[in-house]
């Protein structure tokens, strides 16, 4: 990673942790999470501009709270503390933090101090979001009130000459309508950041530090097709040329089609370098009687890999594997304090004997900066605007276990879900829209007949990262397509329904 200016949020184990990385990056300025215990050395290490400490579910004056160093709000660093960040600040520096009367949940109305340094300029009366059953008592000694609710005296505080400042309400979150503007004074007025983080000076340092970890010997690519190994694939392309090959796998658990895809665009179009493995056998092998979640995705990176081996071998040795992997792959599979949501096939996944020197060119960027970095390298919008497919493809979008059946017939649902969606001008809508087999049967009626078949799932969520989705209200009329033309043409289904859960508490995928 090249020297840009950087923001370092501490996590407290916060659930907007990440969205609050999403708004500093969207401001065009770097920021990278780490667990809220790094040594104030490490901190002063990685030289940044300013910390945020993220919010968190504990109290600070429980047992075992999660606790930074006090160092580091003596660093003469600027420090905005979040929720549980404001109140730890408030803690360790002489003021107190006791247990409301009563929390504070959703969107409330906030008094703010328009001469304080992060909301000059900004209505006096707003509303913020706030989600908090402890408050700050008493401010440090040298701090003063800025903000105040009704059931929140102290809802922010500063002391502009040390620069340090906490808020009780989430500013990084919409419902927050100033959040963006307090940040922005945070960052620009406070930090003096300069916002050198574009996705075009991404991909000039990207490019020169592949050439210099790679230099003359050979890589290997993980191409599946999806936006992530695309761009990581053109970027790597783009750095080292033909000493790049891009290898697809054809797992058999792919959309319908997506091989003759694949291959028609990187090799015909993009004249890339390209092989194709037809390895279907070696992955259902691998996944027969396969049911646990963790375990299917331990398997197809198991697979995966040897895939990669193998081809390896036949060019008689390559050293490096390009994979797409993406902040949100990292901190999902337990990185930070974060616990293990998923292993993804590409993090958690891959075995601990791994033969090949692993290139990860997207490993600190989240899905919409990935979309960005392949508009600036040139990608096509029919590649760019794609919706994300997990790597382990539809064998986590089958409950139990994963065989060849089930797999046809989730592709054909799949491929319907896709085909309405475009129809009606909602795929590049929403996040993600697709299928699932979970695998229940039930009783129907289909030509007079009784049946006994398959249920799909329908998932459609909107998003802008993924670390959090809420469902979409699709119309009726979009939906009663989808469901009719599934059960017209997939003769072992005869039931769909909608998933309207959000994200937490489920994950978009269902395993």
């Amino acid at each position: 990673m090249a020297e840009y200016e950087s923001v370092l949020i501490l996590d407290f184990g916060g659930q907007y942790t990440q969205l609050i990385a999403r708004r500093v990056r969207e401001l065009h300025v770097f920021c990278e999470i780490a667990p809220f215990n790094t040594p104030i050395e490490t901190v002063a290490a990685k030289n940044p501009k300013a910390i945020i400490l993220s919010g968190g579910p504990a109290s600070v004056y429980a047992p075992f709270a999660p606790v930074c160093e006090k160092a580091v709000l003596q660093a003469g660093i600027p420090v905005l503390g979040i929720c549980y960040g404001a109140q730890l600040m408030a803690s360790l520096l002489g003021g107190s933090v006791e247990h409301a009367p009563s929390g504070e949940y959703g969107k409330t109305p906030v008094h703010l101090d328009e001469t304080a340094s992060l909301f000059h300029g900004l209505p006096s009366e707003t509303s913020c979001w706030m989600s908090h059953t402890d408050r700050i008592g008493t401010v440090p000694p040298g701090f003063r009130i800025t903000a105040s609710t009704p059931a929140c005296p102290i809802a922010a505080m500063e002391n502009a000459d040390l620069h340090l400042y906490g808020v009780q309400f989430h500013l990084e979150v919409t419902h927050t309508p100033e959040g963006c503007d307090m940040l922005r004074h945070f960052l620009f007025e406070t930090a003096h950041c300069s916002g050198d983080w574009t996705m075009t000076s991404f991909m000039e340092n990207a490019i020169q530090s592949i050439r210099s970890q790679i230099g003359s010997e050979r890589a290997l690519c993980a191409l599946s097709g999806g936006v992530d190994s695309s761009v990581a694939a053109t970027l790597v392309y783009r750095a080292i040329g033909d000493h790049l090959t891009c290898v697809f796998v054809d797992t058999g658990l792919l959309r319908a089609g997506e091989g003759d895809r694949v291959e028609s665009l990187f090799h015909r179009r993009f004249d890339m370098p390209l092989v194709r493995i037809n390895a279907s056998a070696r992955f259902f092998a691998s996944l027969s009687g396969v049911t646990d979640p963790e375990q299917k995705r331990k398997a197809i990176g198991a697979a995966f890999i040897d895939s990669f081996a193998e081809q390896a071998r036949t060019m008689h040795g390559v050293p490096f594997l390009v994979q797409g992997t993406l902040y949100p792959d990292v901190i999902e599979s337990g990185s930070s304090v974060a616990r293990t949501i998923k292993s993804h096939h590409n993090v958690g996944g891959l075995p601990a004997d791994l033969s090949f020197s692993l290139i990860e060119p997207l490993r600190m960027l989240f899905k919409d900066e990935v979309r960005d970095l392949g508009r600036v390298l040139g990608l096509p919008e029919e590649v760019v605007d794609r919706q994300p497919f997990p790597g382990p493809g539809l064998g986590v979008r089958i409950l139990g276990e994963v065989t060849p059946e089930n797999v046809g017939i989730l592709q054909r649902a799949d491929a319907i879900v896709e085909r309405v969606m475009r129809a009606r001008g909602w795929y590049t809508a929403v996040w993600q829209s697709f299928a699932i087999l979970p695998n229940i049967l039930t009783v129907g009626v289909q030509g007079d007949g009784r049946t006994y078949a398959h249920t799909i799932a329908l998932r459609v969520v909107e998003s802008s990262d993924g670390m959090t989705a809420d469902w979409v209200r699709l119309p009726a009329d979009v939906l009663e397509e989808i469901a009719h033309a599934i059960t017209s043409e997939i003769p072992e289904v005869n039931r769909v329904v909608y998933d309207i859960t959000s994200k937490p508490p489920s994950t978009i995928e269902w395993e």
